[in-house]
């Protein structure tokens, strides 16, 4: 946003607040964080079939989640909602997710997040922290999370800057391999349940045969 006028920088802000800020997933953007893995695979969300224990490259990797109101967050020169106050804003950019079967039937999954600050009509250059959840749920209830604490900078002369996240320690019970969620949210803040068809295992196996797994590394 560098050598833009206020009047743009704020309309480019602004419609990253409307639309959330997060882009779809990109299998080659943590490519090299995870040592060369294709943790998005080519089948555009993974493969909708139940892992089979011993077979690393078979295995249900649903997309990251990130919950309404859980993608951005704002900070102000006194009344929230005064965009010409805006000091800051910091929101989810891109994501990704790698899935691996273990021997015991249980999922090792990575989750890569990357963060963008950008300041606003009344911010100023300097560090930024953003609280990160990242999480895993079955259903409606939590099967690990793991907070995180981020520091953006943003140097002087520019109006924005990135920053990632990589989670590598979450584990999927093998109880729980089929149909689980991957979420992320920013400040911490606890998603309410959201209802999302989920197709049966039959139907599962069915699409199977037409959507390529998740490759393994």
């Amino acid at each position: 946003m560098r050598g833009m006028t206020t009047t743009a920088r704020l309309a480019a802000i602004i419609g990253l607040a409307l639309t959330g800020g997060a882009q779809a997933e990109s299998g080659g953007f943590f490519k090299n964080m995870f040592g060369g893995g294709s943790g998005e695979g080519g089948g555009g969300g993974g493969s909708l079939m139940a892992p089979k224990a011993f077979d690393p490259n078979d295995v249900y990797c649903p997309n990251v989640f990130v919950p309404d109101g859980g993608a951005a967050i704002q900070s102000f020169a006194g009344a929230a909602g005064d965009n010409t106050r805006l000091r800051h804003q910091i929101v989810v950019s891109r994501l990704s997710r790698e899935c691996r079967a273990m021997g015991d039937g249980s999922v090792s999954v990575r989750v890569g997040v990357e963060l963008r600050a950008m300041l606003g009509p009344a911010g100023a250059p300097g560090r930024f922290d953003a609280p990160v959840t990242v999480s895993i749920t079955y259903g409606d209830k939590p099967v690990m999370s793991r907070p995180h604490r981020v520091t953006i900078p943003i140097a002087a002369g520019t109006a924005q800057g990135e920053a990632s996240l990589i989670e590598n320690d979450l584990v999927v019970p093998a109880d729980k391999a089929w149909g689980y969620d991957i979420e992320v949210t920013l400040a911490g803040r606890k998603a309410a349940p959201v209802a999302r068809r989920r197709k049966s295992a039959p139907a599962a196996a069915e699409a199977a045969q037409t959507e390529a797994p998740v490759p393994g590394q």
